[in-house]
């Protein structure tokens, strides 16, 4: 017998999860490291079992078996078929279990379920829209470094672009390029072996650094003016007619506000929920889906 929901909200940079049981009464929330299936179905599992004991320790309880949880997940990564795939098989034995892009569990939160857009600005970026029929529609998200304009990674590798002209004489440099370079390493050699070990996650930590200083550098700036604009076309790709609400979500959602297009800002509206409450939603429906017909 399920007990037990647990919602799941997994990227490049951490994992989230929140727990409630299964009559919908809420419960703790727990977090961990990185749950984004690019890197790996082992470590995925991995950070979403640490995060889960953590909800169920701030709970006051001890894990329960496994067969009476059920478990919804919005993790980055689910557009590789066969990534998602194989994280399914790999299901270490939870009753059930739900998988979908972070990108659909987030616009399922935002709008508690009903029609709506919302553009996730994280490590990455993605936009997803759910229509009134309940189609779907997804803009962006094809994965740092390819796309995910004005994400945190996008952002950092800007600000890492910057420091190479600072550093080689292309460029004047300030505060701001002195910051980014100490946090690379500090000199050219360091910061060649930083970015030989360099993920999406390391560039995204830059991003707040991009922020720190916009106030007072213009290369700064001009980063999150750019990052503002391409918020601003995945917008209008997802929804031209501006007919339905757009949350920003994400952790640079509400700081990327400032940077964003007044026209853009007019159409914004306040989420009602996260990317873990909308996986609390998916495994609902799912379990509704499937119970047994009577």
């Amino acid at each position: 017998m399920i007990e037990f929901l647990i919602g799941v909200d997994g990227g490049g940079s951490g994992t989230r999860v929140r727990l409630m049981r299964s009559n919908g009464a809420a419960l703790g929330e727990g977090d961990s490291g990185p749950s984004g299936l690019l890197h790996g179905i082992k470590n995925a599992w991995s950070s979403v079992e640490d995060a889960a004991g953590k909800a169920f320790k701030a709970s006051g309880l001890d894990y329960p078996a496994r067969e009476r949880i059920a478990i919804g997940l919005g993790l980055a990564g689910v557009h590789n078929r066969q990534w998602a795939a194989n994280f399914v098989a790999a299901n270490p034995g939870y009753a059930a279990v739900a998988l979908e892009t972070d990108a659909y569990t987030t616009v399922l939160g935002a709008h508690q379920g009903q029609p709506g857009a919302i553009i996730a600005l994280g490590t990455g970026s993605v936009g997803e829209i759910l229509l009134a029929d309940g189609s779907r529609k997804e803009v962006g998200g094809w994965g740092f470094p390819a796309g995910d304009e004005a994400g945190g990674a996008w952002i950092g590798l800007r600000a890492i672009n910057h420091i190479q002209q600072v550093i080689d004489g292309r460029a004047e440099g300030g505060a701001f390029a002195a910051s980014v370079i100490n946090a690379c390493g500090g000199e050219r050699n360091a910061i060649q072996v930083w970015l030989a070990n360099a993920t999406q996650t390391h560039y995204a930590h830059l991003a707040r650094i991009v922020l720190q200083h916009a106030d007072t550098d213009e290369v700064a700036r001009a980063i999150l003016l750019e990052a503002g604009r391409q918020v601003a076309l995945i917008a209008q790709a997802l929804d031209a007619g501006g007919k339905l609400p757009i949350a920003l979500c994400g952790g640079l959602g509400e700081p990327l506000r400032s940077y964003l297009p007044s026209e853009l800002l007019r159409r914004i509206v306040a989420p009602r929920g996260d990317s873990a409450a909308g996986a609390l939603r998916l495994i609902q429906q799912h379990l509704q889906q499937n119970q047994p017909q009577s």
